[in-house]
């Protein structure tokens, strides 16, 4: 039955090897992470700090909202005019009036009349940081063009006063608030007026005159523009700006602006029509006079018809067609403007006109059985009715436009103006110091797993037995701490200064495991070694023969390092002067500060260690060395730096490599011991140092070797 664990087992992609024995549980990725804790930590500590410092670095912003409601009905201009109001209507929809808002022809005229073209720029950085700089405003700046893109600065003075510094670092000149200063510059004058200074005394500023596009396009940054909801005709008008007043100031000119060219565009759309409509009124009447007159000689001419009952009925009918034909004419007209031929409003219209054409048609026709003095006395008549209707009509309109031009107020409102803001909307401390935290966060999860793939070694022990067919006697834990790190440059033994430690109780193991492999009457002598530099195992070695020696047996540790080596004593011989035949053998040993515990350093020489390590000296000595104490430790270099573990192994009875948690492969661990065989078979063993907890397999928090257990006191 899988289990839950099996079920909750994920494979960091990139991070983790794809081999067996290396796919990691989700409950192993926590405990990786919870065994780097304190690096996550810190990391998270500092990303609060930088968002601490990025939260007040960054300078107070305040928003403020107007709201504008646009009437999409019409103006007054297209209403006043009725029947012929259709064709001159102006309407815009509200995407188009965001456009206007936002258009060069509105910020423009705000630049210009709120100087926004002019800006001093506080400088210090510790006063942004502690939110300390100042405020200038500046009604006008003409820098002289020549030194236009240099750093011109302005200092506070006094509670009123500035002084205007060249780019040369001179004083120009010093004015107060609200005069107009003119002073000469490079033969040109600069012109500055501050309307406003708030600002400790020495506080300075960068004086900035920016290009009139420039000052538009950054106020156009700054506003933002949106309907509230779809076909609402209301538009929420908001502008971000450094200063709170400033902010609402700014945005009221942009609404009013925008209002007034509102209406200044409707007035010029009355205007138009206007003079469009007198200029067609005296033809129109010259047509109505000549309709009349033409009218009148024709009756002059077959003196007085008598019209019927039924032909002025005939007439009044043809008129009224007349008249609903022109105002579905211009209907139509609007309608095709608005839509395609085949809407169904445009196609409604078009029927409608033949249906009255139709019927116009129809009465022509019946008109036609009258006698021809009477047919031709009513489309006199027809022409003179239709165009006094005409000329009656545009005159109506000119007047009630005339009456319009006056009074025109725009098809857009302000329906709130902007308020002065009391809090920032920028910046989102919470936001930024949560941002910082997550990201710095992330970051450390990836260091933490991108240096476990980095040191991507083995860290079972049971693959290394199943790869090896050699045991694994201890895991000793990492030790974390300065003061742990300066006892093992200084090889002081563990077990002997924190007995209780867990690292303790795994030597204590170690020893078991030795002593039940190692018969102590054959006065061993125990090869120490590591595969590469850095694995602890002098660490080990000096650990193990405290133990030794603190059971009661003579120990002897030797420090074969002879290039590198690390194993003090007092005296001043070495092994190197041993097999070079400067010393006896008892010379060279010291006694240590443990009871039992004797040490030969690894000494001086200039000759090969290698050499001296071939030579009968050394088998000699340790022969010499085993009549003398109980169990030999030899502390070899690594082997895959130099020979001499090669050498010193055969002369050894038992063999202890140390293996670092994670930083071998299994082929270099399989490659250093098939080297060794070559050599002999000799009973060996591993040990790993630098063992991490990890959540879900067993490791130190359960037991240490093979052969014991370590159990915290409580």
């Amino acid at each position: 039955m899988e289990t839950n664990e099996q079920k909750a087992t994920i494979n960091l992609a990139g991070l983790l090897p794809q081999r067996a024995g290396d796919t990691i549980t989700l409950i192993e990725a926590i405990g990786i992470l919870w065994s780097k804790k304190f690096f996550i930590a810190a990391f998270m500590v500092v990303g609060a700090l930088i968002g601490c410092l990025v939260m007040n670095w960054i300078r107070p912003e305040f928003t403020s909202d107007a709201m504008l409601q646009i009437d999409i009905r019409g103006n007054k201009a297209t209403r006043a005019m009725g029947e012929m109001g259709a064709l001159l209507d102006m309407t815009s929809p509200a995407d188009a009036e965001i456009e206007l808002v936002k258009s060069r022809s509105v910020l423009a005229y705000v630049v210009e009349e709120e100087h926004l073209r002019f800006n001093a720029i506080p400088v210090g950085k510790m006063d942004r940081l502690l939110h300390r700089e100042g405020r200038m405003d500046i009604d006008e700046l003409d820098i002289p063009e020549i030194a236009r893109r240099d750093r011109w600065t302005a200092t506070v003075t006094g509670a009123n006063s500035y002084a205007v510094i060249t780019p040369e670092g001179a004083k120009l000149v010093e004015a107060e608030v609200g005069e107009t200063v003119r002073a000469p510059y490079a033969g040109d004058t600069l012109v500055m007026r501050v309307r406003l200074i708030r600002a400790a005394v020495g506080q300075e500023f960068v004086l900035q005159q920016l290009k009139p596009l420039a000052a538009i396009r950054s106020l156009a940054r700054k506003l933002s523009v949106s309907e509230k909801g779809k076909q609402t005709g209301i538009l929420a008008v908001s502008l971000k700006h450094r200063y709170a007043d400033r902010s609402a100031t700014i945005l009221n000119a942009i609404a009013n602006t925008y209002v007034r060219h509102n209406v200044e565009k409707r007035s010029a759309e009355a205007e138009k029509t206007l003079e469009f409509l007198e200029k067609q009124l005296p033809g129109v009447k010259a047509k109505l006079d000549t309709a009349e007159k033409i009218l009148a000689d024709y009756r002059h001419k077959i003196g007085s018809v008598d019209m019927t009952g039924e032909t002025q009925v005939h007439l009044q009918k043809e008129v009224d067609l007349q008249k609903q034909l022109l105002k579905l004419q211009q209907e139509y007209q609007e309608a095709t403007r608005l839509f395609k031929d085949e809407h169904p409003a445009v196609r409604t219209i078009a029927k409608q006109q033949d249906k009255l054409k139709g019927e116009l048609s129809k009465l022509k026709a019946s008109a036609a059985k009258m006698p021809l003095t009477q047919q031709e006395v009513m489309r006199l008549q027809e022409d003179v009715q239709v165009n006094n209707a005409i000329y009656n009509t545009m005159l109506n309109n000119i007047q009630q436009l005339r009456v319009v031009r006056a009074g025109e107020v725009g098809n857009v409102r302000v329906v709130d103006y902007a308020m002065v803001e009391d809090r920032p909307s920028k910046p989102k401390k919470l936001n930024i110091l949560i941002c910082c935290v997550a990201a710095s966060f992330m970051v450390a999860v990836l260091l933490v797993f991108l240096m476990r793939m980095l040191h991507n070694g083995v860290r079972s022990t049971t693959e290394v037995e199943k790869a090896t067919s050699i045991s694994v006697f201890a895991k000793i834990p990492e030790r974390r701490g300065k003061v742990m790190k300066a006892r093992r440059r200084n090889l002081v033994p563990l077990v002997v200064s924190q007995p209780e430690d867990p690292a303790s109780e795994a030597f204590r193991s170690l020893l078991t495991s030795v002593d039940f492999t190692v018969p102590s009457q054959t006065h061993p002598v125990i090869m120490v070694s590591g595969l590469i530099p850095g694995v602890g195992k002098s660490f080990v070695s000096s650990n193990l023969a405290a133990l030794h020696a603190t059971s009661g047996k003579r120990t002897l540790l030797i420090d074969a390092d002879m290039r590198r080596g690390v194993h003090r004593s007092s005296s001043k011989m070495g092994l190197a002067e041993v097999l070079g035949g400067l010393c006896e053998f008892g010379v060279a040993v010291a006694t240590s500060d443990i009871e039992n515990l004797f040490v030969i350093s690894a000494g001086h020489t200039k000759l090969s260690p290698s050499e001296l390590l071939r030579g009968e000296n050394f088998r000699s000595m340790l022969d010499e060395a085993r009549k003398q104490f109980d169990v030999i430790i030899v502390d070899t270099p690594p082997m895959s730096m130099v020979t001499d573990a090669e050498l010193i192994y055969p002369a050894a009875d038992f063999s202890l490599f140390v293996l670092h948690y994670g930083k071998h492969s299994m082929d270099e661990i399989s490659e250093a011991m098939t080297k060794m065989k070559r050599f002999g078979e000799k009973p060996k063993a591993f040990v790993m140092n630098h063992c991490e907890r990890e959540t879900g397999r067993y490791g130190y928090g359960y037991g240490y070797g093979y052969y014991g257990y370590y159990s915290k006191k409580k």
